[in-house]
């Protein structure tokens, strides 16, 4: 079998104002990045933001394994089903970043057939977001730095420095730095830290922001630092919304691609679902809603933080309403949260497969909290077998889950149509009644909590002495309404990575909070989670090249 980045670059694209032509996207409404990616234009989205809206498809799955689970090449496979059945259907996706491109997990373009394309530079540079965002963030970094050199007028106490630097590489040794060494000119010496990008409160924003008047506000809001009689300090009274408005310009803009079949998406932002809220822009969501009769759309990692933040937090901040809900499995991940090596996956394993299925079973009854028409998706290896398959098709039928086979990996859209069409028959025959989890009213301790048991299960959480603290102090300010985006391992319910399954008698631990007051949610980070990841032992960096002809090889 080819690999994916091979498949890809075999892959005959066509111009990218012929994909736009087929959902009545005119050549005048793109700025083109070249022949095969194109931002859309505020014009479009303003001409048509009164359009009626399609049917909008969340799709989410289960913990990650390392045996993989395919959520986004079954976004981007579903949405190539559509197609074939004649549908008018646009995909909705984040974008990748370099971190993991580089690191252990590759890139976020789909995979096999399912793929979104040009695949090396969306998983590359694309069209320069994500360092339009860096910048953004490190030009906030340095106006406050400088403020400081400059007299310090606000009286900003540098041991209340909460900004935070960033960059979108794994690069463990930058989370605690120290700046400003050297002689008087060159800055105050202190503490300071990097998140990578995608954790970055302007990559939040960028993806909460309806227009430009929205982002100026919300970058007016974030705070970077507090006084010594303990104020808040703004961007705003920095002086750095316009700059940095000014850099996000273009990046504000949703991007729009192909997949291998031809089918639009719009690839727009890109925060983590682990560390921050997961999902792709509100402003291509609405444009995709505006243009398709089908929206597809994704959620990082699990829907214990994905579908979770997509719900809490995107849909209650942007008014959406999904219509539906696909959440997707894999037999081997079953069989690995069942305490099966993962080498040993391919061999039937029908003890395993009940004891992981566990975990399936958390999410399903999770995304029933919502009140959103489920269908359970498998997403098929060669190695599965008979029995095995119809043991998780009649478990999620017992629980009142639609549910349907997944072979888009092995055959495009062609191997989704079973998919496609079970999800448009739940569209047509079910209503979606959604509703968030928790109300704007709950305190923080409260929010914080009902997501914990709700959807993680925890008989409770615990909180260091400075997460108390600075709950304290967002109340107090009057942030005490907004939502809560849990930073928490993806690899379990948990906030322990090694409790596989469904995780019972723990508590979630709760050690640093903080505002993001522009994006307008507040950050519990629980365990160990880290806003700057590190790279592995063997990063995927080692395998990826480029031949004399310029050809990448290595991407994943």
């Amino acid at each position: 079998m080819k690999s994916d980045i091979e498949i890809a670059q075999e892959a005959r694209m066509l111009p990218i104002t012929e994909v736009a032509a087929s959902i009545g996207i005119a050549e005048d409404d793109l700025e083109l990045y070249g022949k095969y990616k194109a931002k859309i234009s505020d014009e479009l989205i303003e001409r048509t933001k009164d359009n009626p809206d399609g049917k909008l498809v969340l799709v989410t799955a289960i913990n990650p394994t390392p045996a993989g689970e395919g959520k986004t090449t079954t976004t981007v496979g579903l949405g190539e089903a559509f197609g074939k059945l004649g549908k008018k259907a646009l995909i909705a996706l984040r974008e990748p970043s370099l971190g993991p491109c580089f690191g252990i997990k590759g890139g976020a373009a789909g995979g096999g057939y399912a793929q979104v394309v040009p695949m090396e530079d969306l998983n590359l540079h694309f069209t320069g977001d994500f360092h339009a965002i860096t910048s953004a963030n490190n030009l906030l970094a340095a106006l406050l730095d400088n403020h400081i050199q400059q007299g310090n007028e606000l009286g900003i106490d540098p041991r209340q420095i909460v900004w935070k630097r960033c960059l979108d590489m794994n690069d463990r040794v930058l989370r605690n730095v120290v700046v400003g060494l050297g002689n008087k000119m060159d800055g105050m010496v202190r503490e300071d830290h990097f998140v990578i990008t995608v954790a970055s409160e302007i990559m939040a924003i960028l993806c909460l922001a309806e227009d430009m008047d929205d982002l100026k506000r919300r970058l007016s809001a974030i705070i970077v630092a507090y006084t010594f009689d303990g104020k808040p300090v703004t961007a705003e009274d920095l002086n750095a919304v316009g700059s940095m408005a000014a850099l996000l310009k273009d990046a504000l803009k949703p991007n729009l691609i192909q997949t291998l079949e031809h089918t639009p998406a719009l690839v727009h932002g890109g925060p983590f679902a682990n560390i921050a809220h997961g999902c792709n822009s509100v402003r291509a969501t609405r444009t995709a809603l505006k243009l398709a009769d089908y929206v597809i759309t994704e959620a990082g990692f699990g829907a214990d933080l994905g579908a979770e933040k997509f719900f809490d937090i995107k849909c209650r901040k942007a008014g959406l309403k999904p219509d539906a809900v696909v959440l997707v499995a894999t037999i081997r991940a079953l069989k690995y949260n069942g305490g099966v090596p993962k080498d040993e996956l391919s061999k039937e394993n029908m003890e395993a497969l009940k004891a992981g299925i566990v975990n399936l079973e958390k999410h399903i009854e999770n995304l029933q909290k919502y009140h959103v028409p489920i269908v359970v998706t498998l997403n098929s290896f060669i190695t599965d077998t008979k029995a095995e398959t119809s043991f998780v098709e009649e478990f999620c039928r017992e629980r009142g889950c639609e549910f349907a086979l997944s072979q888009v990996w092995e055959k495009g859209g062609e191997g989704g149509i079973a998919l496609a069409q079970k999800v448009i028959e739940t569209l047509d025959n079910k209503k979606s009644d959604f509703q968030p989890l928790y109300s704007d009213e709950l305190s923080l301790k409260e929010k914080i909590e009902t997501v914990a048991k709700e959807i993680y299960g925890a008989d409770g959480v615990t909180y260091s002495a400075a997460a108390e603290r600075e709950l304290k102090r967002i109340t107090d300010m009057g942030m005490g309404n907004f939502p809560v985006c849990m930073a928490k391992t993806q690899y379990s319910l948990s906030d322990d990575a090694k409790k596989l399954g469904r995780p019972m008698g723990f508590t979630i631990n709760v050690r640093e909070v903080y505002v993001s007051a522009g994006a307008g949610f507040v950050v519990a980070v629980n365990g160990s989670i880290m806003t700057m990841p590190g790279l592995p032992k063997k990063p995927a960096a080692y395998g990826i090249d480029v031949d004399h002809d310029g050809v990448i090889t290595g991407l994943f």
